[in-house]
This record gives C-alpha cells, sequence and structure tokens, in this order.
C-alpha cells in the first residue's frame, strides 16, 4: 500500500514537472492595443501577430481596448497574469503618460517589463481644405490672427498626436484648442469632416486621404522629408525651426513574466521586423523598424520618459478629464 502511494505522489510530481516544462507558447496569445482598430498600433500588432504565429505555431490574437489614452487597456495587462499569454502594444503614448497623467493607478516600468520595441513613423500635419492656408507659415499666421478659434483633433490625451500639436503649439507661439477623441477613429471622421480644422496624425494612415484631396498636408515632423510623401516639407523646414517628433510603438509585458519567455518573444519579434520583405514594406507606409535587447529597450523607455516630462512641463499640456 506504501508503495502505491508513493508511486502515486511520484507520478504526480512527474506529471507537473512535465506541465511546467511544455515549450511557450503551448496556447494562443492575446495582445491588447489600447488604442482604436485601423491605427497604426492596431495595424503593426497585426503584421508582428502574423510573423509571431508563423514562428511559434501558436495564434496570437489582437484585441483593441482604446479608451482613457491607452490606460484603459494598459490596466488590463497589468492586471493580467505574467506568464507571456497577454502582452501590450504600446506606444510613446506611453511614456508621455508617466508625467502628464501620474496619478493612473499604475507605473510603466515598476507594473509592465520591457520586450522589444516595433518600428517608428513621421507623422503629418494636416489641415481639412476649408482652412484657408496653404503652407505652415500660413497655418502660423492664421492661428496667431485668430487665436483660441482654431482647434486641432487627437486620439487622445498624452497620444503621439497630442504632445505633437502640443510641442508645435509651444515652439510656434500659437494658441490652437486640443479635441480629444476616444480613438483616431474618431478624430479622423471629423476632421475629414470639417468639425475640426487640423491634426498631426500617422503619415501610414493619413496619405492615402491627402493624395485623394481630402486633406492638406503642410509639414511632416521627422529630422528629413518623408518617402511617402517626398513633396511636404517638414516642420523644421516650413517655419518651427528644431521641430522633431515620431510615433514609435513597441511591446511590454506583465511584470514578473519570466525571463526565458521575454527573450525568446525578443529575439522572434527582433527576427520579424528585420526580414527584408517587412523592411520594404514597411517603408513604403513611411515605417522604420526598430530593433534593441529587452534591457536596451528599457533604457530607451527611460530616456523617452524624460524627454515627454520636460516636453509636458514646458508646453503645460493637461490630461483634458
Amino acid at each position: 500500500m506504501r508503495f502505491v502511494r508513493t508511486f502515486a505522489i511520484l507520478a504526480v510530481a512527474l506529471a507537473s514537472g512535465a506541465a511546467s516544462a511544455q515549450p511557450y507558447p503551448d496556447k494562443p496569445v492575446r495582445i491588447i492595443v489600447p488604442f482604436a482598430a485601423g491605427g497604426p498600433a492596431d495595424i503593426y500588432a497585426r503584421a508582428v501577430a502574423e510573423k509571431l504565429h508563423a514562428a511559434l505555431g501558436q495564434a496570437f490574437v489582437v484585441e483593441d481596448r482604446p479608451g482613457g489614452g491607452a490606460i484603459l487597456g494598459t490596466e488590463a495587462v497589468v492586471q493580467s497574469a505574467p506568464d507571456g499569454y497577454t502582452l501590450l502594444m504600446m506606444s510613446n503614448t506611453h511614456t508621455v503618460n508617466e508625467s502628464l497623467i501620474p496619478d493612473k493607478r499604475y507605473q510603466l516600468l515598476r507594473d509592465l517589463v520591457p520586450v522589444a520595441p516595433v518600428n517608428y513613423s513621421d507623422l503629418v500635419l494636416v489641415v481639412h481644405p476649408s482652412v484657408k492656408a496653404n503652407t505652415l507659415r500660413e497655418f502660423i499666421a492664421l492661428a496667431k490672427a485668430n487665436p483660441g478659434k482654431l482647434n486641432y483633433a487627437s486620439s487622445g490625451p498624452g497620444t503621439p498626436y497630442h504632445m505633437a500639436g502640443e510641442l508645435f503649439k509651444a515652439m510656434a507661439g500659437v494658441d490652437i484648442v486640443h479635441i480629444p477623441y476616444k480613438g483616431s477613429s474618431g478624430a479622423r471622421t471629423d476632421i475629414l469632416g470639417g468639425q475640426v480644422q487640423m491634426m498631426f496624425d500617422a503619415i501610414t494612415t493619413m496619405a492615402p486621404n491627402v493624395r485623394a484631396g481630402k486633406l492638406r498636408a503642410l509639414a511632416t515632423s521627422g529630422k528629413v522629408r518623408s518617402t511617402v510623401l517626398p513633396e511636404v516639407p517638414t516642420l523644421n523646414e516650413a517655419g518651427v525651426p528644431g521641430y522633431e517628433a515620431v510615433i514609435w510603438l513597441g511591446i511590454m509585458a506583465p511584470a514578473g513574466t519570466p525571463k526565458p519567455i521575454v527573450e525568446r518573444l525578443n529575439a522572434e519579434i527582433t527576427r520579424a521586423v528585420g526580414d527584408p520583405k517587412v523592411k520594404a514594406a514597411w517603408a513604403e507606409q513611411g515605417a522604420v523598424p526598430m530593433s534593441m535587447t529587452p534591457d536596451e529597450f528599457g533604457r530607451f523607455l527611460r530616456e523617452d520618459i524624460e524627454k515627454w516630462a520636460r516636453v509636458v512641463k514646458i508646453s503645460g499640456a493637461k490630461p483634458d478629464r
């Protein structure tokens, strides 16, 4: 009888050990996108998910949870089990929120761990065709002549689009009212309809509207002209010297996620974004792949938090809530 009991205990222990030794992943993985569907984060999360599925043999399911300037979806990830089966597609919205919304219920580098960056792309400043300005200088003159009467849309407080607008206001010396939306879709719908006059948006999603004549592009936000809209000058060229703002994307996981899982994901994401076909396809969209180790990405995040803390202080940006 004692032998049977010992054998049973041994069998349970062996079964438990075998279960814990199963390779990651052994079931579908969620990638939560705390932004609206159709925006850059959603688009590139799906591109990364497809590559991870092919490499690791399990489904990587993208789940859009917009709202609260990315806070609602991020909180869902923070509250998830740190087992590698819930990931966050994040952006510089998150590094901005560390100073813009300091009273939120999580801290980025305390409650999440860096996995890997994905890519970055320039923004484009667009206006509705009804706006009587064909160049950035004309728009700045119009805004200065009508303080507080023009407005600009963003996908929510702390998003790259919001902060690009606040940086523009501070550097150009104009008073333009911020109209925050719960996601990019609503902001784009209203600028296309003329309910708002201006918006900073990702070139990857706004270029088709510019080419179709639905919106007018006045400037792009990078150091050099975009290959997607090469005819459009940078803000630096067009009247705001020294201006630069981009949107970048990356993957994080709940704090406590096992290091081997983080490293496995980092290796596969780095391999995916470095694929020559991926790089070529993204270049046509104005996106540039980024590759870093988890530690390097962590340092990048800390530096970006410090950068945007300075911008928040200088611009006087508020969370609009």
